[in-house]
């Protein structure tokens, strides 16, 4: 699939600019939606899947649905939701840049530093509080590459190291690297490596198993101290593998509602020069559940509305301690 890709960029970078920064047309929409077909089907996770959305996209551009969206912002937009609703998955998706994208020889990704910056900067902090009782408390709005957010967050793990309860707060935290998320998991035990969701890549039929690290950087909080995990409809993706993981490792208390259930993880494959599409390949497979959460969500150990999640695990954790 990717020399498939790389031979329509080629081509596709020939396409004249002088058109309006946002406006594309229909000849550029035709060679996106064919480009969006052929990851579908060839390269998407779920072949039977990949193939009917396929089919559908097929029959609904020939239909005329996106002929009348000259805009690149709302074509994108179009195009992913109708992507997403085929394949009941929250990942694929096409996105748009007014500013012609570099041309790449290879195919590989290029999303401009300035996109990683708007997805995952410096201005995505993270909060570190510690609440009444020695309560660590972390809310964690996105999992940046290693190379971006790491400093932070093993500044954040050290601060509530010698807490005697953590929250992690993911209610609010869409996803993202993955590496940032088996980071924040190895905190959680001690060096003997412990077994994380792995990945099934289609395209070369390879299942690689993903585990906690057995060195981090400072002090680790422990595999024998509470640890309560809040999720909402928000957490997706990168979130989700963290409260999935805790939970089939029986590390954490999941409080919350159940999470918006994207087990799919994607890279950024250039489809034209103004459009990426986020592509789908891959799917997540536990070692312990011998599943994953695509479409169903982590389900919460204990469900209450979302908003409440922070006073219920500060309630058991308390009423606990005073038990104790």
């Amino acid at each position: 699939m990717k020399q498939i890709l790389c031979l329509s960029l080629a081509q596709l970078f020939c396409f004249s600019s002088s058109a309006a920064a946002d406006d594309v047309r229909q000849t550029d929409r035709v060679a996106v939606i064919e480009a969006v077909i052929a990851h579908l089907e060839t390269d998407y996770v779920d072949a039977a899947l990949g193939q009917t959305a396929a089919n559908s996209l097929r029959d609904a551009s020939a239909g005329g649905f996106f002929d009348k969206l000259s805009s690149g912002q709302a074509f994108a937009e179009a195009l992913s939701e109708m992507l997403q609703e085929l394949t009941g998955d929250g990942h694929p998706n096409v996105e748009y840049s007014a500013e012609r994208l570099p041309e790449s020889d290879d195919g590989a990704e290029t999303f401009s530093a300035n996109e990683m910056e708007r997805w995952y900067g410096a201005y995505l902090n993270f909060g570190v509080e510690r609440l009444e009782g020695n309560v660590g408390l972390i809310d964690l709005r996105v999992f940046a590459p290693i190379d971006m957010g790491a400093e932070t967050v093993v500044a954040a793990m050290n601060v509530v190291a010698h807490t005697d309860a953590l929250i992690i707060d993911l209610r609010n935290n869409g996803g993202g690297i993955g590496d940032m998320a088996t980071l924040v998991a190895s905190y959680l035990f001690d060096p003997e490596l412990q077994p994380l969701t792995g990945i099934y890549d289609r395209p070369t039929d390879t299942l690689s198993q993903q585990f906690t690290q057995a060195y981090v950087p400072g002090n680790r909080f422990g595999k024998n101290k509470p640890v309560y995990v809040l999720i909402s409809p928000r957490t997706f993706s990168a979130a989700e593998a963290l409260a999935y993981n805790l939970q089939a490792l029986k590390r954490a208390l999941i409080i919350g509602e159940a999470s918006g259930g994207g087990a799919h993880p994607f890279q950024y494959v250039p489809i034209h020069s103004h459009f990426v599409l986020w592509s789908v390949t891959a799917k997540s497979v536990n070692p312990i559940t011998g599943d994953n959460w695509q479409g169903v969500g982590v389900q919460p150990d204990v469900d209450v509305p979302a908003d409440q999640a922070l006073d219920e695990a500060l309630r058991r954790y308390l009423a606990e301690k005073g038990a104790g």
